[in-house]
């Protein structure tokens, strides 16, 4: 005799499954697309995964009440513009509907028309490959025609809210060094070297710290450029690459990048701050201030006016 086991359907609300997805993190992109009439869409979607690496293919999947979702069908290609952790402000952009969502927006046109945004983490090009069904939603394939890795650090999207990537704590392990083949006198005598100790002290502030500051999405340079700027240190832009420790061209990268993306005016032979600037530069003091007080907050206030003045005396600050 065969017993038949039925299972019951549990009825799925709606709201709790949107929570309980909200659990894995995901990162952020802006698809774009545009159609021989020459209209040109951009929605923001978390949708996006990883299909085949031979032939590269990738998936998105957009809502079929989506107004974009015609031109996505009409197009030979999209992009897939994965946004940086400085791009948030981009990302709310092109979530809102009935407005001009490429009006002072930075682009370029890629393969097929499709709109490539700048300065972020990486972009994908593609060619239509495939439109599938999936419930409430349709499945775009996309075969990877070219891209382009900027290595910018991305944003995430985790429970409703953007978030930014930071190596976990248990990956961080502190450079050592091997004194297995140093005698007691060696070891004495480097540890005394003010060259090798300020070096590898260097080396163990950064370890922790630039992990901090590329969250942000903005690369070392970038971020230096606009904590100087904001400092009022450097009175040209001839003294830049002094205070901000990097060649001229990195420095020149660096404001061009900037400049586009409305952080800073670049007049001549001065370059000011916007509003947008100055809340990017506070945002990063913040990310400094907080590092440097865990950093120092097993030593005294003496010990570490002390400190300070010893690296700006050594540095030629006066």
């Amino acid at each position: 005799m065969n017993t038949h086991h039925t299972l019951k359907e549990i009825q799925i609300d709606p709201l709790q499954f949107r929570r309980a997805l909200g659990n894995f993190a995901t990162g952020v992109t802006i698809m774009t697309a545009q159609n021989e009439q020459g209209e040109k869409v951009g929605v923001t979607a978390n949708s996006f995964n990883s299909v085949s690496l031979d032939p590269p293919l990738i998936l998105w999947s957009i809502d079929k009440k989506s107004s974009s979702f015609t031109v996505f069908e009409q197009s030979s290609h999209f992009a897939v513009n994965i946004l940086s952790g400085s791009q948030i402000e981009l990302s709310n952009k092109f979530s809102r509907r009935n407005i001009d969502k490429f009006a002072e927006t930075n682009y370029k046109l890629g393969q097929g028309l499709a709109p490539i945004l700048e300065q972020c983490s990486a972009v994908f090009e593609c060619e239509r490959h495939a439109i599938i069904e999936g419930g409430d939603h349709w499945i775009i394939v996309g075969k990877v025609v070219n891209f382009q890795d900027e290595g910018r650090s991305p944003l995430l999207y985790h429970q409703g809210a953007y978030s930014s990537v930071i190596p976990h704590p248990s990956l961080q392990l502190k450079e050592s060094i091997s004194t297995t083949d140093l005698n007691a006198a060696q070891q004495g005598q480097l540890y005394s070297n003010a060259c090798y100790l300020m070096s590898r002290a260097f080396k163990s502030y950064q370890a922790d710290y630039l992990p901090k500051q590329l969250a942000s999405g903005y690369r070392t340079s970038e971020a230096r450029l606009l904590l100087v700027l904001a400092s009022g240190t450097a009175a040209s832009k001839h003294d830049l690459p002094r205070d901000i420790a990097m060649p001229m061209q990195e420095v020149e990268q660096a404001i061009a990048i900037l400049a586009a993306d409305g952080l800073i005016k670049n007049n001549s032979d001065f370059l000011e701050l916007t509003e947008k600037g100055k809340q990017t530069a506070h945002y990063l003091f913040k990310i400094a201030d907080t590092h440097q007080e865990e950093i120092f907050k097993k030593y005294s206030q003496q010990d570490r006016e002390i400190f300070m003045n010893i690296l700006r005396d050594l540095a030629g600050i006066h």
